[in-house]
């Protein structure tokens, strides 16, 4: 069921062979993370899947987020997710899932993320994890951080990012995983 949902060639609305649009592409990925955020998590960033207290209930903060990247709100970054969620020992985290979905690179990608966290920390005054998922197909497009040095001035910002792409030679272990993202990352693939 997950698989024909967000394949791009069975969409009805669409014409045969004709590229989706950008909102086309994100609403699946913003749907079927918010449903399924803690398998996305699992899934996609197990090492801060294991810190989290599911127990505890999950929010998502869509006016907040647009509060601080206004941007977000064109359709462009419309899979873009800022979720509180708590660690095991009761403090609150804050993710920024940053989700391309776009087939090529994007000039000032990275910096983005930075600002968007910087924002994040501005507004809430503590510091977002921020996660991106790349469904992008050039193999080479790897943005994990923004740094820059300047007299007096040094920055180094990184990010965890997970690409799709990297997931074509474990065919296997996803057709074994019985998390839905293995589904959803084998649609995608398949596109």
């Amino acid at each position: 069921m997950i698989r024909s949902h967000y394949c791009r060639t069975e969409m009805p609305h669409m014409e045969k062979n004709a590229p989706p649009k950008q909102d086309e592409q994100d609403a699946p990925w913003k749907k079927i993370l918010r449903q399924y955020f803690q398998q996305a998590t699992e899934f996609f960033f197990p090492e801060i899947a294991k810190v989290v207290d599911w127990t505890k209930p999950i929010e998502f903060l869509d006016k907040e987020f647009m509060k601080i990247a206004p941007d977000a709100a064109t359709g462009r970054r419309f899979a873009d997710q800022l979720v509180k969620v708590y660690r095991k020992d009761g403090q609150p985290i804050f993710l920024l899932i940053h989700l391309e979905v776009q087939a090529s690179r994007e000039s000032g990608f990275a910096q983005r993320i930075f600002t968007y966290s910087f924002r994040i920390l501005d507004y809430f005054g503590q510091p977002a994890t921020s996660v991106v998922i790349l469904c992008d197909g050039d193999p080479k497009w790897r943005p994990s951080q923004y740094s820059f040095a300047i007299p007096g001035t040094t920055l180094n910002f990184e990010f965890s990012a997970v690409k799709l792409l990297d997931y074509r030679d474990r065919w296997d272990e996803l057709e074994a995983s019985q998390n839905p993202f293995a589904w959803v990352v084998m649609a995608h693939l398949k596109m």
